[in-house]
């Protein structure tokens, strides 16, 4: 699962019990890359409100499935083949289109995903990949050029908030070795009207 120890459901005591409450799926699963922060659930917390209210609120404007297309396409950036593995389930799953899924996915593996999006799209993930990849050459004029597209300064806030979100995550799992052994692909808390609801399903 990792190369650190972990705590499970069953064996979870006190505050990580109640967190663990809050977010298991099936049969009480908690996914790896939750349950790595079993030994300080404090952080735990944060990585989940900052997850939640990132890519699952109600607030955002961008379209959930464009949103999840950036975590994806990071993630791929980044090799985290365990976040591309899990949210390329749950964008699938938004797409409801298994067409469009696969030609998503094998744009990012052939770097001709600029052929596939509308300009606005293009050019978040043209933002993503600089972030991504050289975050120390981005100028205002890459957020100029997002605003071009007629996306809000709100929107390339989103933007902005789901790729630093995923460096994170793939930061986190790839740092600690976490695998995708046990866990259940693909779920996630998708009731965005309740930032406090962070129930995976």
């Amino acid at each position: 699962m990792s190369w650190i120890k972990e705590i499970s459901y069953e064996e979870a005591q006190g505050q990580l019990k109640k967190i663990y409450d809050r977010i298991k799926g099936p049969n009480n699963n908690i996914d790896n890359v939750l349950s790595i922060h079993s030994l300080r659930p404090h952080t735990l917390t944060g990585h989940m409100g900052l997850y939640k209210n990132v890519l699952h609120n109600a607030n955002n404007t961008l379209p959930k499935w464009y949103l999840e297309t950036l975590g994806v396409f990071v993630s791929h950036l980044n090799n985290c083949s365990y976040c591309v593995d899990h949210h390329a389930a749950g964008l699938k799953r938004l797409l409801n289109d298994d067409n469009k899924h696969q030609k998503i996915i094998d744009s990012f593996h052939n770097d001709s995903w600029e052929d596939l999006f509308q300009d606005l799209y293009q050019e978040g993930l043209r933002y993503a990949k600089k972030l991504t990849l050289a975050h120390n050459t981005i100028t205002q004029a890459d957020i100029e050029r997002l605003r071009s597209q007629q996306l809000s300064d709100g929107e390339i806030l989103e933007i902005n908030q789901v790729v630093s979100y995923f460096n994170y995550v793939n930061r986190t799992v790839i740092g600690l070795g976490v695998d995708t052994k046990g866990d259940i692909i693909g779920l996630s808390p998708n009731n965005s009207s309740d930032p406090d609801n962070w129930n995976h399903s």
